[in-house]
């Protein structure tokens, strides 16, 4: 991944309301939401709630699908995944070992990042 796109993607989602609709969309991934849930779940006006959706779609985070008079979101969970990637490619320079500390700092699930074990640079 570019970092201008990196960037573009962090810049849609900056908005708090963006980011929790993000997050909502991760939560039903992979079926996702039609736009009325989405309000429901939030307790956002329809205006302001298709403002932020526009906006998660052109960045290309989510994907609307047409199912008869209403649309559903998804969020693009690989399009996530990568990012993520991105931003850890190069943590303590590649050398897994270093970064488990702060695994352990972090209170992420250790279901979530591959063992290090298994990782590259753990010989």
């Amino acid at each position: 991944m570019k970092t201008d796109y990196a960037s573009s993607l962090f810049e849609a989602l900056s908005s708090n309301i963006r980011l929790e609709i993000f997050r909502l969309l991760v939560r039903y991934a992979p079926n996702g939401l039609v736009a009325g849930d989405i309000a429901t779940h939030l307790n956002l006006p329809a205006n302001k709630l298709s403002f932020h959706l526009k906006n998660l779609v052109h960045s290309e985070l989510i994907i609307m699908e047409k199912e008869g008079r209403f649309i559903r979101y998804r969020a693009r969970i690989p399009l996530m995944l990568d990012l993520i990637a991105f931003l850890t490619e190069n943590c303590c320079q590649g050398n897994t070992g270093q970064c488990q500390c702060f695994r352990e700092e972090s209170g992420i699930s250790p279901d979530f990042l591959p063992s290090l074990s298994s990782e590259k640079g753990d010989d």
